[in-house]
């Protein structure tokens, strides 16, 4: 119907069109196959804004609020920075940044698919933000970016099945599953942020319940490791520091 729910409360007179309820129908059938309510109405709101969500990219949650909150704080407002926002999905956390802060933000994903429907909220939104197809930072020359965010996929394999069907079944399996113990893309991507942060650079990473110690571990070359945990008391996000000095075992 096109309406917020408010003018439902201020007109319970009204009663639904045929071609409504025909609609409704569908949707509702749609729904008892387990098909999330986000991908029915393409709509999910994220930091305050409305982002249009598809089955090519997974639905924004509520948490991952954290780390954009995360990074805004750390980094500051200076518009020289230069942030990197790895597998952007629909683009809700480099939008946000985006629109948040004075950087300059640039997302990757290596879905050209996901890549559309994060530019075409860009769009709608009015946010400056350069999109590439890439894997994980594997295009950027070193030392180029002052910061580095992410919402990794981190669920390992072997959880398949514990996951609701509204996520197994429908969220796209490239952006949830990595390996057997969920941290393949983390031990890829911890080092070629490393490579790629000017020093002192800001590493955010968004984690998977009871990850926050071998994570920790992948990160302990960093500076100012810090756990945050999110309101339902869970480690989430690992905010961490490039060395102001280069590692001697490092080219």
């Amino acid at each position: 119907m096109h309406r917020e729910r408010e003018w439902f409360y201020a007109h319970p007179e009204v009663d639904l069109r045929e071609v409504e309820w025909i609609h409704f129908g569908r949707y509702l059938h749609e729904r008892s196959q387990g098909k999330p309510t986000q991908y029915i109405t393409k709509r999910q709101e994220f930091y305050g804004r409305e982002f249009r969500v598809t089955p090519e990219v997974l639905i924004p949650r509520p948490e991952t609020e954290l780390l954009a909150e995360t990074v805004l704080k750390r980094l500051g407002n200076s518009p020289d920075s230069t942030v990197i926002d790895v597998g952007t999905g629909s683009g809700a956390i480099a939008i946000t940044l985006a629109l948040e802060s004075f950087a300059r933000i640039v997302a990757t994903d290596v879905s050209g698919a996901a890549l559309a429907v994060a530019a075409a909220n860009a769009s709608r939104l009015a946010a400056r933000v350069q999109f590439l197809r890439a894997d994980l930072l594997s295009i950027f020359g070193d030392e180029c970016a002052e910061g580095i965010v992410s919402n990794p996929p981190y669920v390992a394999d072997a959880d398949r099945a514990t996951l609701q069907r509204e996520v197994r079944d429908w969220e796209p399996g490239q952006a949830l599953f990595a390996g057997p113990d969920g941290l393949d893309v983390y031990r890829r991507l911890i080092p070629e942020a490393e490579r790629v942060l000017r020093p002192g650079g800001l590493l955010a990473l968004e984690i998977g319940f009871g990850q926050n110690e071998a994570i920790s571990l992948l990160a302990n070359r960093w500076n100012d490791v810090e756990l945050l945990n999110d309101l339902a008391g869970i480690p989430r996000v690992l905010v961490c520091a490039k060395s102001l000095r280069k590692n001697p075992l490092t080219r």
